[in-house]
């Protein structure tokens, strides 16, 4: 919600700065997103006036004019039609920046006649669209004075976030209320005007879905005149994001930003019958204000007459009977409609708007009157006309909740100790009624106030969350129990072996954008009303993200990336904890030994998977080598772990160069996932480890060397050595593959290094004798003979 610090002033007597207007907006709970002021980047322009206007002596379009902006004559090349003798418009002097432009001012020849500064247009200034000529001003403007100053564009413009509970604060004057209310002002009286119709409505209208549009009011207003509103009216729209349209449409806009009071215009002599608030039937459809057509359904409220749907009622108004420049009779619609309805129809619509955004909230049902006489006095102002008797169709549920309040709460609730006399002037200068008793009336307009906790809430905001006193939670004796559960444990660990490793940490969005889901197989869970289309799917993978992170680190200039997130993929029966991690970019860097920069590839990927496997106690000596990973990898360099055929705990490998490119990733990129929910849960003994004690004997080791089928994977081989004797051998390792002279064909030779631990005396080279044979054997398993 945007308004300037003048359109406040208009509803509030204040004296207090404008950082001060800012720091209590925020600790009351209206969240200050921004502060611009206009006039800032608009300083260094002056007033100046054209003194002469000669042709160009090399160019037909182009004008060499005299112009002053205060410091005498100065010489400015400029091509605008409307550029002429005696013309008044804004001077940017050599050195000045044009926000519109994104470029500074210096002197230059063009065409081979110097310039020195620019005579701007609107859209230069960003003050509007209109480029077709320079800056017209009046012709009495100061000339050499600051333009921002003199065209009241020091407006400073305040952008809260208002949260859904607030819909009160969808219009500046709930805004000055609140700040009223927190001691920074006084709310001025509202200025209702008295408009007596002079003429019956010549319109029947009528609501006949109470369920969707309890209220419609309205009027007929004839004769008006439809040009451009006022200058005042299109400074305050445009400085909070509004494109002046029209007088009628600008003045609807303004009492809705003004009051959070959405309304809407219709041309009367586009209108046919009775106008009627109604449910859509089957098959209607509505070509909206945005130029859109929406096929509609029985569960949405439309306003119709004879000829069909005329406005998405509460949402958008119908392009064939909106107001044009040539409207003389109009008829005001001033309706109340169920936010639930309006929420409903907007969601399957997929249709949003400022009046969507406070009818869902729940505008004041009391309020149509008000609004109804307000906006036809803004009207008649401006457009002139004759206004007709109002019409009113239905009731608002205006009816005021009564609450019983105990002051007592304010402490045992809020744990704020704020006295009772204080709490009921708070809530009065808020709008409730307080009776001496404490039984509270509710103001219309705060739909969310439901019961005392709302009550303690109200208080406890304006008199100061920041003043809530910091109180200890009682705390047991002795030591503290620890917390943390078996998983979150590992995730810890997980984390700080990754980060020991050279891994950064990052953390992306569960949201990813349809196109990147499908890229790793599609997500299950879609949603139906995303913040933005990049965030609609809910992940299927960690390395969406992750990859997209290492992009926007290699764009940026980085060598080398190595990421690392824990969160969780969600499928169709679950959410999973997962760690992913990407390595792209430089493994190494270039230097004297190897020359060129070593890239990452599989086994790199390998490592990182096996070192966090077992910082979380995974038995990684069990583990089984296998292909088969998903289509994410490159097929011939990735692969699985696993224990067993069926229990998958990571993958790793090579990213599928469709898959890289896909995310702009360019040269050989590492990923891997390592599955936490498929760890096996570590048994619970509950003894305590017994204390490390060293060997008292030297290990032994022994080499041997197999012959093996070259499809055979190492780790096959190393993993049947260590099991054939679990007492004696304590690791085994390979150390050496080899292919070439001396190996037949279809073969490899792998050689492993097994150590042997003795335990009580040593071993003697028959039990030795015996052990390798066991290793043999073990090996001859897998088709592997002992090299001679």
């Amino acid at each position: 919600m945007k308004f300037t610090l003048s359109w406040l002033k208009d509803h509030l007597d204040t004296s207090a700065s404008l950082d001060e207007i800012v720091a209590t907006l925020t600790r009351i709970g209206l969240e200050v997103e921004g502060v611009e002021n206009p006039a800032e980047k608009l300083a260094a322009f002056r007033i100046a006036k054209v003194l002469t206007a000669d042709r160009h002596p090399q160019a037909d379009k182009l004008q060499v004019l005299s112009v002053d902006a205060g410091d005498g004559p100065m010489q400015v090349v400029c091509g605008a039609p409307n550029a002429r003798a005696g013309l008044v418009g804004v001077f940017g002097a050599p050195g000045t920046y044009v926000p519109g432009s994104g470029i500074t001012l210096k002197v230059a020849a063009i065409r081979g006649v110097e310039s020195r500064g620019m005579m701007c247009s609107a859209r230069e200034l960003e003050l509007g669209e209109d480029h077709d000529g320079i800056i017209e001003l009046a012709a009495d403007a100061p000339v050499g004075t600051s333009f921002a100053a003199w065209s009241g564009l020091d407006d400073p413009v305040i952008d809260i976030a208002v949260t859904p509970n607030r819909q009160d604060c969808m219009g500046v004057r709930g805004i000055a209320r609140d700040l009223a209310a927190a001691g920074l002002g006084t709310l001025k009286p509202l200025d209702v005007p008295k408009i007596a119709g002079s003429f019956v409505s010549p319109v029947e209208v009528r609501t006949d879905d109470p369920e969707g549009c309890p209220a419609f009011f309205g009027r007929v207003i004839r004769g008006v005149r439809n040009g451009a509103s006022p200058d005042w009216l299109q400074r305050r729209l445009k400085a909070v994001g509004q494109r002046p349209i029209s007088a009628i449409v600008d003045i609807t806009n303004y009492v809705m930003l003004d009051h959070g009071r959405p309304s809407h215009a219709y041309d009367l002599a586009k209108l046919s019958g009775a106008v009627v608030a109604r449910r859509a039937r089957d098959g209607e459809t509505a070509l909206a204000l945005n130029g859109k057509e929406y096929a509609l359904t029985p569960e949405m409220t439309v306003i119709a007459d004879d000829g069909g749907v005329h406005d998405i009622g509460g949402i958008m108004g119908g392009e064939h009977s909106g107001v044009a420049e040539d409207t003389t009779d109009i008829l005001l619609e001033i309706a109340y409609f169920k936010p639930e309805r309006i929420a409903r129809t907007g969601q399957a619509l997929g249709l949003t708007s400022d009046a969507r955004a406070r009818f869902e909230r729940g505008v004041d049902p009391a309020f149509l009157n008000d609004a109804m006489a307000i906006l036809t006095g803004r009207i008649l102002d401006i457009c002139g006309g004759e206004a007709s008797e109002p019409f009113r169709s239905g009731e608002p549920p205006a009816e005021p909740k009564q609450l019983r309040y105990d002051p007592a709460l304010c402490v045992a609730l809020g744990g704020l100790n704020v006295p009772a006399d204080e709490q009921r002037a708070i809530l009065e200068r808020l709008g409730f009624i307080v009776s001496p008793d404490w039984d509270v009336t509710v103001p219309t307009w705060r739909r969310d106030v439901d019961g005392p906790a709302d009550l303690v809430e109200e208080v406890v905001r304006i008199a100061g969350i920041d003043n809530v006193p910091s109180t200890p939670l009682p705390r047991a004796d002795g030591v503290a129990k620890p917390t943390a559960t078996p998983e979150q444990m590992v995730e810890r660990r997980v984390r700080r072996i990754a980060a020991a490793r050279g891994l950064n940490e990052a953390v992306t969005w569960s949201f990813v954008s349809e196109k990147e889901a499908q890229a790793l197989g599609g997500g299950s869970w879609t949603l139906d009303n995303p913040i933005s289309e990049d965030m609609k799917v809910m992940r299927p993978s960690l390395l969406i993200g992750l990859m997209s992170a290492a992009q926007r680190n290699l764009d940026r200039g980085a060598k080398s990336v190595r990421l690392f997130e824990l969160g969780r993929r969600y499928f169709a029966d679950a959410e999973r904890p997962t760690v992913g991690f990407v390595l792209a970019g430089e493994r190494a860097a270039r230097d004297w030994k190897t020359g060129k920069a070593q890239p990452f590839d599989a086994y790199d990927g390998k490592a990182e998977v096996i070192a966090l496997l077992e910082a979380v106690g995974a038995p990684v000596e069990n583990l089984q080598v296998r292909g088969e990973a998903s289509a994410a990898y490159h097929p011939g360099q990735s692969a699985t772990l696993r224990l067993g055929p069926k229990s998958v705990l990571a993958e790793f490998g090579v990213l599928h160069p469709t898959i890289a490119h896909a995310f702009d990733l360019d040269g050989s990129v590492v990923a891997g996932e390592i599955f936490l929910d498929a760890l096996p849960a570590r048994r619970g003994t509950g003894r305590m480890r017994t204390p490390y004690t060293p060997p008292a004997l030297q290990p032994v080791t022994r080499d041997f060397a197999f012959l093996v089928p070259e499809a055979l994977a190492a780790a096959d081989l190393v993993r049947a050595v260590r099991g054939a004797d679990k007492n004696a051998i304590t690791s085994a390792r390979l150390f050496d593959v080899f292919v070439g002279s001396g190996v037949p064909e279809g073969q490899k030779s792998l050689a492993v290094e097994v150590t042997l631990q003795p335990g009580e005396k040593s071993f003697t080279e028959e039990e030795l004798t015996a052990i390798s044979g066991r290793i043999v054997a073990a090996a001859a398993k897998l088709h592997a003979t002992l090299r001679g």
